[in-house]
Protein backbone atom coordinates (compact mmCIF):
# COMPACT_ATOMS: atom_id res chain seq x y z
CA UNK A 1 0.00 0.00 0.00
CA UNK A 2 1.19 3.44 -0.86
CA UNK A 3 0.96 6.19 1.67
CA UNK A 4 -2.13 8.09 -0.47
CA UNK A 5 -3.80 4.69 0.42
CA UNK A 6 -3.59 4.71 3.49
CA UNK A 7 -4.49 8.28 4.33
CA UNK A 8 -8.09 7.15 2.78
CA UNK A 9 -8.34 4.93 5.39
CA UNK A 10 -8.03 6.84 8.62
CA UNK A 11 -10.47 9.57 9.53
CA UNK A 12 -10.07 12.71 8.48
CA UNK A 13 -11.31 14.66 11.06
CA UNK A 14 -9.39 18.04 12.58
CA UNK A 15 -10.73 18.34 15.40
CA UNK A 16 -10.90 16.79 18.96
CA UNK A 17 -13.44 14.79 19.85
CA UNK A 18 -14.99 13.45 23.05
CA UNK A 19 -14.69 10.03 23.76
CA UNK A 20 -17.65 9.99 25.68
CA UNK A 21 -20.72 11.76 24.15
CA UNK A 22 -22.26 14.48 26.38
CA UNK A 23 -25.28 14.11 29.14
CA UNK A 24 -27.51 16.33 27.10
CA UNK A 25 -30.99 15.79 29.22
CA UNK A 26 -33.86 15.03 26.93
CA UNK A 27 -37.69 13.81 27.94
CA UNK A 28 -37.59 11.72 25.71
CA UNK A 29 -34.20 9.75 26.49
CA UNK A 30 -31.63 8.61 24.21
CA UNK A 31 -33.86 8.75 20.85
CA UNK A 32 -34.61 12.40 21.81
CA UNK A 33 -30.83 13.16 22.30
CA UNK A 34 -30.12 11.98 18.65
CA UNK A 35 -33.28 13.67 17.47
CA UNK A 36 -32.04 17.51 18.89
CA UNK A 37 -28.62 16.33 17.44
CA UNK A 38 -29.81 15.38 13.97
CA UNK A 39 -32.51 18.61 13.50
CA UNK A 40 -28.72 20.69 14.74
CA UNK A 41 -26.69 18.93 12.25
CA UNK A 42 -29.40 19.76 9.79
CA UNK A 43 -29.91 23.55 10.63
CA UNK A 44 -26.06 23.74 10.58
CA UNK A 45 -25.88 22.21 6.80
CA UNK A 46 -29.03 24.32 5.42
CA UNK A 47 -28.07 27.66 7.35
CA UNK A 48 -24.78 27.26 7.49
CA UNK A 49 -24.64 29.47 10.78
CA UNK A 50 -26.49 28.74 13.94
CA UNK A 51 -26.88 29.94 17.20
CA UNK A 52 -27.50 27.68 20.35
CA UNK A 53 -26.56 26.20 23.77
CA UNK A 54 -22.26 25.76 23.80
CA UNK A 55 -23.03 22.39 25.03
CA UNK A 56 -25.13 20.90 22.33
CA UNK A 57 -23.10 22.81 19.41
CA UNK A 58 -19.96 21.54 20.56
CA UNK A 59 -21.63 18.18 20.16
CA UNK A 60 -23.17 18.20 17.04
CA UNK A 61 -19.86 19.81 15.55
CA UNK A 62 -18.33 16.40 16.37
CA UNK A 63 -21.16 14.80 14.25
CA UNK A 64 -20.95 17.91 11.58
CA UNK A 65 -17.21 17.32 10.94
CA UNK A 66 -17.60 12.98 10.62
CA UNK A 67 -20.39 13.54 8.15
CA UNK A 68 -18.48 16.46 5.56
CA UNK A 69 -14.95 13.92 5.90
CA UNK A 70 -16.83 10.89 4.85
CA UNK A 71 -17.96 12.40 2.36
CA UNK A 72 -15.12 14.26 1.14
CA UNK A 73 -13.39 10.44 1.51
CA UNK A 74 -15.72 8.19 0.07
CA UNK A 75 -18.08 10.30 -2.38
CA UNK A 76 -21.84 9.90 -2.74
CA UNK A 77 -20.76 6.53 -4.59
CA UNK A 78 -20.40 5.03 -1.12
CA UNK A 79 -23.11 3.25 0.43
CA UNK A 80 -21.83 3.48 3.67
CA UNK A 81 -21.55 7.22 3.50
CA UNK A 82 -25.30 7.88 1.66
CA UNK A 83 -26.90 6.07 4.79
CA UNK A 84 -25.23 8.26 7.30
CA UNK A 85 -26.35 11.45 5.25
CA UNK A 86 -29.71 10.03 4.89
CA UNK A 87 -29.60 9.91 8.73
CA UNK A 88 -28.28 12.80 10.15
CA UNK A 89 -30.20 15.14 7.41
CA UNK A 90 -33.66 15.20 8.22
CA UNK A 91 -34.31 17.29 4.73
CA UNK A 92 -33.57 14.95 1.84
CA UNK A 93 -32.24 17.87 -0.48
CA UNK A 94 -29.55 18.71 1.61
CA UNK A 95 -27.70 15.52 0.50
CA UNK A 96 -27.67 17.23 -2.95
CA UNK A 97 -25.81 20.34 -1.25
CA UNK A 98 -23.63 17.88 1.16
CA UNK A 99 -22.02 16.68 -2.09
CA UNK A 100 -22.33 19.56 -4.51
CA UNK A 101 -21.63 22.13 -2.77
CA UNK A 102 -19.97 21.24 0.57
CA UNK A 103 -17.43 18.31 -0.75
CA UNK A 104 -16.16 20.84 -3.30
CA UNK A 105 -15.33 23.55 -0.73
CA UNK A 106 -13.49 21.63 1.47
CA UNK A 107 -11.84 18.72 -0.40
CA UNK A 108 -8.58 21.49 -0.06
CA UNK A 109 -9.00 22.46 3.45
CA UNK A 110 -6.41 21.58 5.86
CA UNK A 111 -8.40 22.65 8.95
CA UNK A 112 -11.82 22.07 10.01
CA UNK A 113 -14.65 22.83 8.35
CA UNK A 114 -16.52 24.10 11.18
CA UNK A 115 -15.73 26.83 13.33
CA UNK A 116 -17.12 27.56 16.99
CA UNK A 117 -18.01 31.17 18.69
CA UNK A 118 -18.76 31.35 22.36
CA UNK A 119 -22.03 33.84 21.76
CA UNK A 120 -21.73 37.04 23.96
CA UNK A 121 -23.98 37.18 27.34
CA UNK A 122 -27.05 38.68 27.62
CA UNK A 123 -27.46 40.89 30.00
CA UNK A 124 -29.71 41.24 32.66
CA UNK A 125 -30.94 37.61 33.37
CA UNK A 126 -30.11 34.07 33.61
CA UNK A 127 -26.68 33.15 31.91
CA UNK A 128 -26.84 29.69 29.82
CA UNK A 129 -23.55 29.45 27.51
CA UNK A 130 -23.95 30.08 24.26
CA UNK A 131 -22.50 28.94 21.15
CA UNK A 132 -21.82 29.81 17.18
CA UNK A 133 -21.41 27.30 15.12
CA UNK A 134 -20.98 27.70 11.38
CA UNK A 135 -19.46 26.58 8.26
CA UNK A 136 -15.77 27.91 6.75
CA UNK A 137 -16.83 30.19 4.05
CA UNK A 138 -20.41 30.72 4.32
CA UNK A 139 -21.53 33.77 2.62
CA UNK A 140 -22.56 35.37 5.83
CA UNK A 141 -20.18 38.50 7.03
CA UNK A 142 -17.16 37.37 8.92
CA UNK A 143 -18.45 37.72 13.08
CA UNK A 144 -14.87 38.75 13.98
CA UNK A 145 -13.06 41.83 12.57
CA UNK A 146 -9.67 40.64 10.19
CA UNK A 147 -7.27 41.84 12.91
CA UNK A 148 -4.19 41.37 10.33
CA UNK A 149 -2.10 44.44 9.72
CA UNK A 150 -1.48 44.89 6.05
CA UNK A 151 1.85 46.92 5.79
CA UNK A 152 1.45 47.45 2.29
CA UNK A 153 -1.55 49.40 2.11
CA UNK A 154 -1.21 52.81 0.60
CA UNK A 155 -3.02 54.82 4.02
CA UNK A 156 -0.24 52.30 6.26
CA UNK A 157 2.78 53.29 4.27
CA UNK A 158 1.64 57.12 4.26
CA UNK A 159 1.25 56.72 8.15
CA UNK A 160 5.29 54.95 8.64
CA UNK A 161 6.26 57.86 6.52
CA UNK A 162 4.72 60.51 8.43
CA UNK A 163 5.59 59.08 11.75
CA UNK A 164 9.41 58.71 10.57
CA UNK A 165 9.48 62.36 9.65
CA UNK A 166 7.43 63.19 12.69
CA UNK A 167 10.58 61.08 15.20
CA UNK A 168 13.45 63.14 12.93
CA UNK A 169 11.57 66.02 13.56
CA UNK A 170 11.37 65.78 17.28
CA UNK A 171 14.97 64.23 17.83
CA UNK A 172 16.39 66.90 15.78
CA UNK A 173 14.65 69.57 18.33
CA UNK A 174 16.36 67.30 20.98
CA UNK A 175 19.46 67.00 19.62
CA UNK A 176 19.60 70.89 19.27
CA UNK A 177 18.24 71.63 22.63
CA UNK A 178 21.20 69.27 24.14
CA UNK A 179 23.78 71.13 22.00
CA UNK A 180 22.64 74.50 23.34
CA UNK A 181 22.40 73.14 26.90
CA UNK A 182 25.77 71.63 27.36
CA UNK A 183 27.74 75.14 25.54
CA UNK A 184 26.00 77.40 27.35
CA UNK A 185 26.56 76.52 31.39
CA UNK A 186 30.27 75.02 31.23
CA UNK A 187 31.88 76.25 28.19
CA UNK A 188 34.87 74.78 28.54
CA UNK A 189 36.02 76.86 31.75
CA UNK A 190 37.11 76.12 34.91
CA UNK A 191 35.36 77.99 37.39
CA UNK A 192 37.78 80.96 39.36
CA UNK A 193 38.24 80.35 43.07
CA UNK A 194 38.60 83.52 45.10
Amino acid sequence: MNQAEVTKLMSQLRIAVRPRHRNLKNIDGPEGRLAKLRKTVTALVKHERIELNYQRADEARGYAERLISDAIRHGDCHKPTMEMADYWLLEKQLVHKLFKVLVPRFEEYKVSATRMYKAPKEYPGWYRKRAVLELRGNPYPPLLPNQSNNRNLLHNVLMDEAKKDYRREKYAEIAAQIGTEAAVPGSGEQPKAV
